[in-house]
C-alpha cells in the first residue's frame, strides 16, 4: 500500500507558476506509474499528467504548460505549472498505481490550486 501526500498548492494569479509535489511511503518500490488528477468544483475528476516507465502524458488542456516529473527511486513526483489560467483552479490530487504483488491504486488527500486576479 502507498500512502501519498501533496503540498504546494496555494493562491496565484494568471500567468504565473506553481510547483506541486507528491511524496510517497509504503510500497513505494512497487510504484508502477504515477500522476496528477484534479476536479474542478462542480466538474468531474480528470487526469492532469501521468508518467509511467519515463512516458509521461498530458490532458491536452494543459500541454506545453505543466511538466510531470518523477524521481528514479520512484518515491516523489512533481508537477511543474506554468502559465496557469483561471480554468486551472481545483483540487489536484496525486495519484499511484502499484503492479506488486497486486493492482492497486492510491490517492492523496489532495491540494488546491487557485488561479483568479
Amino acid at each position: 500500500q502507498v500512502q501519498l501526500v501533496e503540498s504546494g498548492g496555494g493562491l496565484v494569479q494568471p500567468g504565473e507558476s506553481l510547483r506541486l509535489s507528491c511524496a510517497a511511503s509504503g510500497s513505494i518500490l512497487s510504484i508502477y506509474s504515477m500522476g496528477w488528477y484534479r476536479q474542478a468544483p462542480g466538474k468531474q475528476r480528470e487526469l492532469v499528467a501521468a508518467i509511467t516507465n519515463g512516458d509521461t502524458n498530458y490532458a491536452d488542456s494543459v500541454k506545453g504548460r505543466f511538466t510531470i516529473s518523477r524521481d528514479n527511486a520512484k518515491n516523489k513526483v512533481n508537477l511543474q505549472m506554468n502559465s496557469l489560467k483561471p480554468e486551472d483552479t481545483a483540487v489536484y490530487y496525486c495519484h499511484a498505481y502499484n503492479d506488486y504483488p497486486i493492482g492497486r491504486h492510491s490517492w492523496g488527500q489532495g491540494t488546491k490550486v487557485t488561479v483568479s486576479s
